[in-house]
């Protein structure tokens, strides 16, 4: 069975996200990093930086919370994969967590970041529900929870941009969100 190793309030949550829309089998591992569990040696030979998430599925070992949902998004999805949409996927959780995360929350550059990653955004879902489309995908756990991360993390006014609240929204109702993310709150 699929071990996921997380803590309390950390990017585990995106993958237990993630698995619980997969609805497969797994196991939640989490270790107190106040305790220093995240730094012992039986965690370090799966993640010798000490971080979490980490996933182990049989032999495979993983770490980085963009690669894990991009190798979950392959291994479960119902058709093949094209290189094409493999690729747009990977563009989609590699701008969640190297574009839109520290655009947000990086606080030395948030104000000139937000409108300019906010602002297509909102564009996006005036015109439809999810990031690709009609059909919620990998893509959407990633620019979801970094999103949905900002109301539990910061006090931003983003009311300027209604369609992203409203898909907020519409995310955070999701069954699996609140069995996951949703609970931290």
């Amino acid at each position: 069975m699929l071990k996921l190793y997380g803590g309390a309030r950390s990017r585990a949550s995106i993958v237990h996200w993630y698995l619980e829309e997969l609805g497969i089998p797994y196991e939640f591992v989490k270790l107190d990093m106040q305790a220093g569990e995240h730094l012992k040696p039986e965690y370090l030979a799966i993640n010798p930086f000490g971080k979490v998430p980490a996933i182990v599925d049989g032999d495979f070992q993983l770490w980085e919370s963009g690669a894990i949902l991009l190798y979950l998004a392959d291994k479960h999805s119902k058709t093949p994969l094209s290189p094409e949409e493999r690729a747009v996927f990977s563009q989609w959780v590699l701008f969640a967590n190297a574009t839109l995360a520290p655009g947000i929350f990086g606080e030395e550059n948030r104000e000139r970041e937000m409108p300019r990653l906010l602002t297509p955004l909102n564009e996006i879902f005036s015109k439809q529900p999810f990031v690709l489309g009609n059909e919620f995908t990998v893509a959407d756990v990633a620019v979801g929870s970094i999103l949905n991360y900002i109301p539990m993390i910061l006090k931003l006014d983003l009311s300027p941009y209604p369609a992203v609240l409203n898909y907020m929204k519409q995310l955070s109702e999701r069954p699996a969100y609140l069995r996951s993310i949703g609970g931290q709150t």
